[in-house]
């Protein structure tokens, strides 16, 4: 059985590169969720508010769909994105992309998902790479997601390209 992940992306950068590459990385720090990430797991790739550097403007939004191709293994060289070293990492699937800058707002429905057992304190859970998410979880934000997916290499045009 699979287990299901929400993948945090606080950076444009960083989300440009996921989304062309279709590669995850992961630092140094040691996380239980990223050693238990496997070929098969389901990927909700999720945009935080800063992650396009406006937080006043943006919101946290899902906006992607994705499978783990590999398990995370060490890089052979560590790769820089946006002044961070990644160290570890894995190939994905992405089979579907909201055309920026849509997707589904996540702080309205923290209510409704067992990922975030204290509602009230929902940003806390986010501060880590994947954020493990039941059945019913991506039942409801698949849901939510569906109607406004595209075809990742259309949707990836509509990604800004970071400043160099």
């Amino acid at each position: 059985m699979n287990a299901a992940y929400l993948v945090v992306l606080g950076e444009r950068a960083a989300i440009r590169w996921v989304l062309e590459q279709q590669r995850m990385a992961f630092p140094a720090t040691p996380r239980a969720e990223v050693a238990a990430l496997a070929t098969g797991d389901r990927l909700l790739l999720y945009a935080t508010r800063g992650a396009w550097h406006n937080p006043t403007r943006d919101r946290g939004r899902v906006i992607g769909t994705a499978t783990a191709t590999s398990a995370v293994r060490a890089f052979d060289e560590p790769v820089e994105i946006a002044g961070m070293r990644f160290v570890s990492g894995c190939t994905l699937d992405v089979d579907g992309v909201v055309p920026y800058p849509g997707g589904v707002e996540l702080q309205p429905l923290v209510h409704q998902l067992a990922a975030f057992p204290k509602p009230h304190a929902w940003s806390i859970y986010l501060r880590r790479p994947l954020l493990r998410l039941t059945d019913a979880d991506v039942g409801l934000l698949v849901g939510a997601l569906r109607p406004m997916l595209a075809a990742r290499p259309a949707a990836l045009s509509t990604y800004p390209t970071p400043p160099s």
